[in-house]
């Protein structure tokens, strides 16, 4: 059994081979590969947490999985992730464990290449800017993704805390140098918003976190925060007048996506809304974006497929290039 720490995890797949791989895991969701029963939720109430276990079997790669992550929001103030996890990677053909590895990591890498994923397939192809609501964990791999796939010319970003927003924005200027895009935070959105191309949303926020009202035509939303019926990062407004919704799982964002769940319950749209899964789109089943002024949205729960594709991605690099620690039990 292999020990993969995220330091090298981040040595052994790069952004672009893990959006590949999360487009593979998204194909085997629509086609029927895999079987991923819901996460089960369990809420730690008293200390502002929960704790989930995303279980998952892929038939298609024969391997099969669990991470356990957890949401933590308080954890930011003593300086420990707001989202811990870890994956266990088995090998499906003999049940065997076969690795350990950093499921915070992990799931930063694969949310990330999710939303590659989809701004690849449905943003415009000539974007120019983009904004990126949210500076915690998730917000570094959202960032690397959209720039591997676009060649942006800015990107803002926007947190409720402008000083951190500031000291994300000059820490990715630094980091992503080559890309070539100017990092701007900015401490109100309202002002950018008729500009951008792309929007992003990766905050643990349960009420909207932009003016629908000010989106322009044309713009692609990657909304990939929210995951429970509860949690609402999109405003409604935008929801009704997106031209195609798109999702990872129907089956677990109609279970879990707030974002679409909460106009549902008041009765402001229908489950026909959503357009289709994005694996559709990967397969050719369906069509993604079929004109520049449509407004397009993926949104994403996220799914124990994803984890366990780019898991053992992972895990075959590192026995291919010998990284890792064994450890027999």
């Amino acid at each position: 059994m292999l020990i993969i720490t995220a330091e090298k995890m981040k040595k052994l797949l790069p952004m672009k081979e893990a959006i590949e791989a999360v487009k593979e895991a998204y194909k085997m969701v629509s086609e029927g590969k895999c079987y991923v029963p819901l996460r089960t939720n369990i809420s730690a109430e008293r200390h502002g947490g929960q704790i989930l276990f995303m279980p998952g079997y892929v038939d298609g790669i024969g391997f099969a999985g669990v991470k356990i992550v957890s949401v933590y929001p308080e954890n930011a103030k003593k300086g420990l992730p707001s989202v811990p996890a870890t994956m266990v990677l088995i090998d499906g053909t003999t049940g065997i464990v076969k690795a350990v590895m950093d499921g915070t990591y992990l799931t930063r890498l694969r949310t990330g290449a999710a939303s590659g994923a989809a701004t690849e397939l449905l943003a415009k192809k000539d974007a120019k800017k983009a904004i990126l609501f949210g500076t915690g964990g998730q917000a570094r791999e959202q960032l690397w993704a959209l720039l591997s796939v676009r060649k942006l010319e800015e990107v803002y970003v926007c947190s409720r805390d402008f000083e951190k927003a500031k000291e994300f924005a000059g820490r990715m200027s630094r980091e992503f140098e080559d890309y070539g895009a100017k990092i701007t935070a900015v401490e109100k959105a309202d002002g950018v918003l008729s500009e951008v191309d792309i929007i992003t949303t990766a905050t643990t926020s349960r009420t909207p976190v932009f003016d629908g009202s000010l989106v322009k035509k044309g713009v692609h939303i990657n909304a990939i925060g929210s995951f429970t019926p509860e949690m609402q990062e999109l405003p409604e407004e935008v929801v009704l007048k997106a031209d195609r919704v798109f999702v990872d799982s129907r089956e677990a964002c109609l279970a879990e996506a707030g974002d679409l769940i909460v106009p549902m319950k008041k009765g402001l749209m229908g489950e026909e809304k959503i357009t289709g899964e994005i694996g559709e789109v990967l397969l050719g089943k369906i069509r993604g974006r079929t004109s520049e002024d449509e407004i397009t949205i993926f949104k994403s729960v996220g799914i124990a497929v994803q984890d366990i594709v780019t898991a053992a991605k992972i895990y075959e690099k590192a026995v291919e290039q010998g990284l890792g620690s064994n450890l027999e039990i």
